[in-house]
């Protein structure tokens, strides 16, 4: 994985990046040479008080980010804990810079920090995450149910 490469999506369905989820944030996550970043531009669909981006889109972006921030240790993880400081409003519509980095590991449990910048150089927040390591087969149950469904 070279700095600058775009990474793919983790499912075409995946609500924070995946481009087949209208409703998802359709994040562009790029490696950097401590972690991840993507930009991105809350829109009306996330709309939380008249103009701001809703909490829980922005949580959205920080844990699909930290989910991209993986690759950089080679590990499938699940999150276990998230906690978000919101320093300012994310206003709809302006772009953000949320980046993310794995800051350590303790056996099966990652330890990951992430903050976003305006395109002022303001901190509107930051993030910190645990998350567990799991095997292939953690995630199979669920591809299951997808694939067995009947729409």
């Amino acid at each position: 994985m070279e700095i600058g490469q775009r990474l793919p999506p983790h499912s075409p369905d995946c609500a924070g990046c995946g481009p087949g989820n209208p409703a998802g944030l359709g994040l562009e996550v790029v490696r950097t040479a401590a972690g991840v970043e993507a930009v991105h531009r809350f829109s009306d669909a996330q709309v939380g008080a008249p103009g701001i981006a809703h909490g829980g889109a922005v949580a959205l972006a920080f844990d699909d980010l930290f989910g991209f921030a993986l690759y950089t240790v080679g590990s499938l993880a699940v999150t276990r804990s998230l906690t978000i400081e919101y320093h300012a409003p994310f206003w709809l519509h302006r772009p953000y810079t949320f980046s993310a980095h794995v800051a350590q590991r303790e056996g099966r449990r990652l330890l990951l920090r992430a903050d976003a910048w305006d395109d002022a150089g303001q901190k509107a927040g930051s993030a910190a995450a645990t998350f567990v390591v799991v095997s292939l087969g953690h995630f199979a149950a669920g591809a299951e149910q997808v694939m067995g469904r009947d729409d």
